[in-house]
Order: structure tokens, then sequence, then C-alpha cells
């Protein structure tokens, strides 16, 4: 993709009793915030005692849906993974065009979507990701909404997230992003140790998503293309290594020449893949040393195991190769029974394909202040 090409901006659409959350069990991490309650409960550290003034409210919660944000950078040290958004960019741009900066909270939808109710005056909205959309006015009259755009709704509208079409999953940005507490620096949801988000779990009905204020400047309803980036079915660049040395030549050339399929093992911690075994030269363990999202492990079977946003940060299986950052994403978008393909580049190539990612951000923002202004694009 040329690097500095923003994604074509379009036309967007045209104008046409809550419960508390309450936590899974208690966690001895300390949130920044307030922790969210549900009755019976009758009492919770910190927690309001009205509701949120403005908030959207859970009629259905979807299959799986969390809050994400950027995640928790710089704790790998710590044993605290990534977390966040599995799809990053997907989560920025959807920040994007709601106005919010491309690590605020969002919400990550898996496979099918929420139903949620506007409880606020006015709420702007904005998807990232091929999703049905669909908005019910107070009135109960229909319409669909478009993916990559930012929408307005209003008190007693209801937001309609179907089915994700095209990949896993999309994400839904509101213009201030979610109010909800922040652990270790983040509101990332982790699911596995139930902290962060919302209570650390998924969403249910009748919860209350609080809202915060949005920032100057960034209204007006908008759109872009689908970004050229996004692609559900996908070959990721990878740099071989850093125990590439523990395979055979035949391994490393068999990882780039076969096409994989992620098995139903997979999920936000790691893909696992079915197709030729990889074999390795000696021991298919090692001393246990870092990995990062991307990491390609090689255990006793013999088939890879590609490491998401919540894998862990240190493992004792050698790792074949490592997906560049700027490919992270697309691992995110694969469901089970999709197709992955390698293609083996060199670290310098990693980092140009990064470099191409965020001008590609660059001038989509750029694109986005003109057509919010109403300037050409």
């Amino acid at each position: 993709m040329p690097a500095a090409s923003p994604a074509s901006t379009r036309s967007p659409h045209p104008a046409a009793g809550g419960s508390w959350a309450a936590p899974r069990r208690s966690s001895s991490i300390p949130t920044h915030r307030r922790r969210l309650c549900s009755p019976p409960a009758t009492a919770c550290a910190s927690s309001p005692s009205t509701p949120p003034s403005d908030a959207l409210r859970v009629l259905a919660p979807g299959l799986l849906t969390t809050v994400q944000d950027g995640g928790r950078a710089g704790l790998r040290r710590l044993g605290i993974p990534d977390g966040g958004a599995a799809d990053p960019p997907a989560l920025r741009l959807a920040n994007l065009l709601a106005g919010n900066p491309g690590d605020a909270a969002a919400l990550e939808v898996t496979h099918a979507g929420p139903r949620l109710e506007v409880a606020a005056d006015e709420v702007r909205v904005a998807i990232g990701g091929d999703c049905a959309v669909e908005v019910e006015d107070a009135a109960g009259r229909l319409r669909p909404a478009p993916p990559w755009a930012s929408l307005t709704l209003h008190h007693g509208d209801q937001l309609r997230l179907g089915r994700v079409i095209a990949g896993l999953r999309c994400y839904l940005a509101v213009a201030g992003g979610f109010d909800v507490p922040r652990v270790l620096g983040s509101a990332a949801t982790e699911l596995r140790g139930g902290w962060g988000g919302l209570a650390g779990r998924a969403l249910r009905a009748g919860d209350l998503l609080p809202l915060s204020p949005a920032r100057p400047g960034g209204g007006g309803e908008v759109a872009v293309d689908p970004p050229p980036w996004w692609r559900p079915g996908a070959t990721v660049r990878a740099v071989p290594g850093p125990q590439d040395d523990h395979f055979t030549t035949a391994a490393l050339e068999r990882l780039a020449a076969a096409t994989w399929t992620v098995t139903p093992a997979s999920d936000r911690t790691g893909l696992r893949l079915d197709g030729p075994e990889l074999e390795h030269r000696g021991a298919a363990e090692i001393v246990s040393d870092g990995c990062v999202p991307g990491s390609v492990q090689v255990p006793g079977s013999r088939r890879p195991i590609v490491l998401l946003v919540d894998g862990g940060t240190t493992g004792g299986y050698p790792k074949i190769a490592t997906v560049a950052s700027a490919d992270t994403g697309a691992l995110g978008r694969l469901r089970p029974g999709a197709t992955l393909r390698f293609e083996l580049v060199d670290v310098a190539a990693a980092e140009a394909l990064r470099r191409e990612l965020e001008a590609w951000f660059a001038a989509t923002a750029a694109a986005v202040a003109r057509q919010r202004s109403g300037a050409p694009s």
C-alpha cells in the first residue's frame, strides 16, 4: 500500500432500567477509579450511589463483547501481557472516526455484537470493522448504518451490532470513550484474570456503560472507505527467529510454503494452526525466554502457535519466526477455519511496513480532519 495514501473519505449515512456490573471475583490488582457493582450486592468500595448521567444500556450483550483499549504496553517485564484490542489498527481507526485518541477504550465485538440503548441526550459512535449495523430510533424506525463511519445517536435510540460479516471482530468507539476503571494504566478487560474493563468480564444484559465527555473539536459525522490493510484472510509478513536455528531448513521452507488453518482451539491468547509438521533439530523445548504478540512458537506437536495480545510474556518453546508488528492486527481477524500464510521478510522490511502503516494513519487523520471542517478532501 502507498505509504502516505489515506483511506478515501466518503459521506456518512444520511441523518434521519440498567443494573450495575458485578465483579466476577475479588482481585488484588488496584484500580484507579470506582468499581462497579450489581444488586443484590449491598456494598462496593467507591461505587457511585446513582447511575451515570450519560451511558449506553446493554439490552443484549452479543456473543462476546468486552471493553478493550490500547493495552498495557511496558509491563511485560512484570509478566503482564499487553492485552487490549486483538486488532489494534481497527480499534485505532474506530477511535479516529469518533474523535478520540487512538488507544481510547471501546467495545470489542467477537462474531456477533450487542444491542445497546442510548441513555444520554446525544452520543457519537463509530464502527471499525465489517459488521452489520442498524439503528432503531425511539419511534421504532430502523435504518442501516455503514461500517468505517461515525454516526450520531439520540436518547432512546437503539444500536444493533449484528454478525461480523468478514473477519472475527469489530470495534464500537464512542466520542470520549467509556468511563470504566483503569487497572495498571489501562481499561482493557483481562478475562482470564477477571480484571479490567467492566468488572473483568464480558458484557451482560442490563449493564450500564458510563461515557466520558467527548473531546472538543471531534464532532461531525465522517466516514472512510475500508482501509487497505484490513484483510480478514491474510498473508502475514514474519521475520525468521529468534530461534530459527532450532529448526531444519525444510521446516523454515515449509512454514512459508504451507497454507495454515486456524483451529477452534484459538482465542485472544493465540492461534493454534493446523498444517504440515515443522521439525526441530533437537529438543522441542528451550530455557524460557521472552515472547511478544506475533511470536510463532512450535511445541512438541510440531505445529505452530502464534501468540496474540493476551499471550504469555515468556515461553519454553522455540520460536521459528515473529510476525511483523504491522501485521499482528491481521492475526486478530482470523476466525476458526480461516487460512493463513507466512511471507518471510528481514527486519528492515518489517520496519518499513510499520512506517507505511503509521504514514497511512497520519494521512487518514488529516483527511478526516478536512472532512470534519468541510474542506475538500
